[in-house]
């Protein structure tokens, strides 16, 4: 039999290992696509600011508020086709989303700048809803203090994606979770004067 203090050691490591075993399995990435292992990296860059630089203020609310220019390299076979979101996860409400483009075909290797704010590109890629409550790219415009950091992540993934215009980025997330091929991403900051 066993004895009160027993029980409670007992119940402790049966926690303790619950516990481990969660957090073991939370870091596999659930987002990757099956049997796939780890997403590999995508080549990532944009000709109008590199990897931790300020992004031109034409591409912010304090100019034209033009989507940026955008380049990666080869995508990985099996590839079916590509989305990108951006957003900021310095906003003071959290994580503030200012991108959404989804079924860009696997072909396709660069966005040019000024995407028009429509529902579907003539590439037949679809624009989500960003933050601001509209379609399109919605650029950097943080409240006045620090520079914020903006994440262009691009992923290739192994279906196309079937959601109609104005998807939210959570919605796209959930569709894509388990095909991404590969993940690339762009860091650009921005401070309002």
């Amino acid at each position: 039999m066993f004895r009160k203090p027993d029980l409670l050691l007992i119940s402790y490591l049966a926690l303790v290992l619950s516990f481990l075993f969660f957090a073991s399995s939370a870091q596999s990435n659930p987002k990757t696509a099956p049997d796939k292992g780890k997403s590999v990296a995508l080549q990532f860059t944009s000709p109008a600011f590199v990897e931790g630089a300020s992004i031109p203020a034409k591409h912010t609310c304090d100019g034209a508020d033009l989507s940026p220019p955008l380049k990666w390299g080869k995508v990985p076979p099996g590839t079916k086709g590509l989305a990108l979101i951006c957003d900021d996860s310095d906003a003071p409400v959290g994580t503030w989303v200012h991108w959404v483009i989804y079924g860009l075909p696997a072909s396709v290797t660069e966005l040019p700048e000024g995407l028009p704010t429509t529902e579907t590109l003539p590439s037949g890629a679809k624009q989500g809803i960003n933050d601001f409550r509209r379609i399109g790219y919605g650029g950097p415009c943080p409240p006045g203090g620090p520079s914020h950091r903006y994440f262009f992540k691009l992923y290739a993934l192994d279906m196309g994606i079937n959601l109609p215009p104005k998807a939210t980025k959570q919605a796209l997330l959930k569709v894509m979770e388990g095909h991404i091929l590969a993940e690339g991403q762009l860091m650009g900051k921005y401070k309002r004067r």
